[in-house]
């Protein structure tokens, strides 16, 4: 069949549904998987886009389709936590090869194409990639403060952490986005959700 190879890597990327993050859903009840976090990012960027720096040097769709791929590494090299800094040593090689592992299941043009798009996300270059990797970190951040933040207090996280990890990247990308952290922070700070 034509499209088997097509078929075959949609089956593969269902696995996303099984790789569970560290942060809680809003509703505190359990930990999100991945592929929650992937659609949930997709409809932030969209909604978050008229906020963007230098939004006519952005393609929102080149953004959709990167933050539509960029976490399918983790079906193979599992979901690092943003804080854990002996987890994040050797992330990139890891996720490298993950990515050519689960990208490779499609034709070479297709997964050319994927691999390109998640480089350029990983290395925060462009326009693009830089507003989208705000969107992937702002998101963690604002479930995080609006419920217990359990997933810091579990993990020990402190606020200098947050705002060493965060501030720039999404600054960077938005004003706007960078008021609201810092409003959130703050309400983080208040409400004791940092160790």
């Amino acid at each position: 069949m034509k499209i088997q190879k097509e078929i075959d890597f949609i089956l593969a990327v269902d696995a996303l549904k099984n790789v569970n993050r560290r942060n809680y859903n809003a509703d505190d009840s359990r930990r999100e998987n991945t592929a929650e976090h992937s659609w949930q990012i997709i409809i932030l960027a969209q909604i978050l886009y008229p906020y963007a720096k230098n939004k006519e040097d952005i393609d929102l769709l080149k953004v959709i389709r990167m933050l539509s791929i960029h976490d399918l590494v983790e079906i193979h090299a599992g979901d690092t936590f943003l804080f854990d800094e002996a987890g994040m040593k050797g992330k990139f090689e890891r996720e490298k090869i993950a990515a050519k592992k689960i990208f490779g299941i499609l034709d070479q043009s297709i997964a050319d194409d994927f691999y390109n798009l998640w480089i350029e996300f990983e290395e925060e270059k462009t326009p693009d990639a830089i507003f989208a990797c705000a969107i992937d970190r702002i998101m963690p951040f604002i479930l995080n403060s609006h419920t217990s933040g359990k997933s810091w207090t579990e993990a020990g996280v402190t606020e200098k952490q947050v705002r060493n990890m965060l501030e720039n990247a999404i600054c960077r990308a938005s004003d706007d986005m960078g008021d609201c952290f810092q409003t959130l922070m703050k309400k983080c700070f208040d409400e004791n959700k940092f160790s």
